[in-house]
């Protein structure tokens, strides 16, 4: 008999524990649940962080890249530039240096011949400044117009001034000594005797 007692009390005792069981068992339930919903709150809002996150930085790199597009063209601009202006101006140095002998080949022409062979000297000479010419002029040298031109500082250096009531105030009276230009750049301007 104590035996069945004993086996009645462990009985309701394992009933009392299921029963117990099955209380917190929904209770349980509904706080995984309710977790679970936290947990995918919190994920969703960690992965609408980071999508914003890595979309700013997706931005960021876009401009830069745009940036780096936008000097890249302006280099390659800066250098096709660079390298007209020196193809342009190569020869300028060269050209600077053989304005001298062009002002001696002009001299030369302007002395006065007095004998055939000296007149046969100075054809020959005239042909070389000729041709002289013709090779300066394909590089883009040309003379500075300035008799009866208005005096331009840009392309004058006025060393005389002179009053002629003929000519009208400003005006160039005589070229010196010749002026040149390269591809639209003086190269020396000329020396010129000015109307006051």
């Amino acid at each position: 008999m104590s035996n069945e007692k004993e086996q009645i009390k462990q009985q309701d005792l394992e009933q009392d524990i299921n029963e117990a069981d099955e209380q917190q068992a929904p209770e349980e339930t509904e706080t995984a649940a309710a977790e679970s919903v936290d947990d995918a709150s919190n994920d969703s809002e960690e992965t609408v962080d980071e999508l914003a996150q890595l979309q700013a930085q997706v931005e960021a790199e876009q401009n830069k890249y745009l940036r780096l597009l936008a000097d890249f063209d302006n280099f390659k601009r800066r250098a096709k530039l660079d390298q007209e202006i020196a193809k342009k101006f190569r020869s300028q140095s060269l050209l600077t240096d053989l304005l001298p002998v062009l002002d001696n080949f002009e001299r030369a022409l302007a002395t006065e011949t007095k004998s055939d062979e000296s007149a046969t000297i100075l054809k020959g000479v005239s042909m070389v400044q000729k041709s002289l010419l013709e090779a300066v002029k394909a590089e883009g040298l040309e003379e500075i117009k300035s008799t009866g031109e208005p005096f331009d500082p840009h392309f004058h250096q006025a060393v005389i001034q002179e009053s002629d009531p003929e000519a009208e105030p400003g005006i160039v009276l005589q070229e010196l000594q010749k002026g040149y230009t390269l591809n639209g750049r003086v190269l020396r301007p000329a020396m010129v005797k000015v109307n006051e």
